[in-house]
């Protein structure tokens, strides 16, 4: 078994165990969308990685940070090592909403060019192995997404990681789908801006997508997507299922206290948060 999916095996087991930890450490990330929209992504980063270090004795988790992006050989936010095996691995976490989910940048753009090359209908099996053991798509199983989604309507939340083995395994065509296209008949529509690569399996249920936009294409435009609403057979939720969260009006008060207050202040402050933490520890 691979280290992250050892990893997500002893998430799930705590979640199952420990449901109030989980629940109390998500609600606390998505009170920070009171803050800003995307204030929450940034601040999940150093809070799963202090969730891992808090609750998580077997594993240590080390908060990437934003002045190591240039150097980084992976999109990864934290480094999770197994501090008995001693293994290391690079996660990306990511906070979206409940629809398209970015995997991967796909930075060096090789994937869609590649499947070009190939043919705008795939369904040779030999062919599609090909094509997933190839050097375009040699990342495509080795990509250590953690998704934090959210229903904000719903004020629920959920963490599901996509099955890529089992997304391989399953794929029995790749479709081109042409900008202003969709897949029902190749109907014409008005929402794709650019041409997309379309996974799918025998039954012709959607798996993922790889786009491309060409030069004038944003980072939402391009890399390896799913759709977290259309592919749920290809994830597993390690918090079992979806959590209903609250939001933390006090927490938001910390904040602004907090980027108010001195540093000896905040020394105080973390002796009581850690006093509470080791308090839910023990419950």
């Amino acid at each position: 078994m691979n280290a992250y999916k050892d990893f997500q095996n002893r998430f799930k087991v705590l979640a199952s165990k420990h449901r109030n930890l989980v629940v109390n450490t998500l609600s606390n990330i998505f009170t920070m969308r009171l803050i800003g929209n995307k204030t929450h992504g940034d601040l999940a980063e150093i809070g799963i990685a202090e969730f891992i270090n808090q609750f998580m004795y077997d594993f240590k988790s080390i908060h990437v940070g934003k002045d190591l992006f240039r150097a980084k050989e992976h999109e990864e936010d934290i480094v999770i090592i197994n501090e008995i095996t001693n293994s290391k691995f690079p996660v990306s976490l990511k906070a979206y909403g409940d629809g398209p989910l970015q995997l991967s940048t796909d930075s060096d753009q090789k994937m869609f060019p590649y499947l070009e090359k190939q043919g705008r209908e795939i369904t040779d099996k030999r062919k599609i192995a090909e094509i997933f053991s190839s050097t375009a798509f040699s990342e495509f199983n080795n990509i250590n997404v953690m998704p934090l989604i959210y229903n904000e309507k719903k004020k629920q939340c959920n963490i599901m990681i996509f099955d890529h083995e089992k997304a391989i395994k399953n794929t029995a065509r790749i479709l081109y789908i042409d900008k202003g296209e969709s897949l029902a008949g190749k109907s014409k529509g008005k929402s794709r801006k650019h041409p997309i690569f379309m996974f799918l399996d025998k039954d012709n249920n959607y798996i993922c997508e790889v786009r491309y936009g060409g030069a004038s294409a944003n980072a939402l435009q391009r890399g390896l997507w799913t759709q977290t609403k259309n592919a749920t057979s290809y994830f597993d939720s390690i918090t079992n299922g979806w959590i209903d969260y609250s939001h933390n009006h006090a927490l938001v008060k910390l904040f602004s206290l907090a980027l108010n207050s001195t540093e000896a202040g905040h020394k105080e402050a973390n002796k009581i948060l850690q006093e509470d933490i080791d308090k839910l520890i023990k419950t």
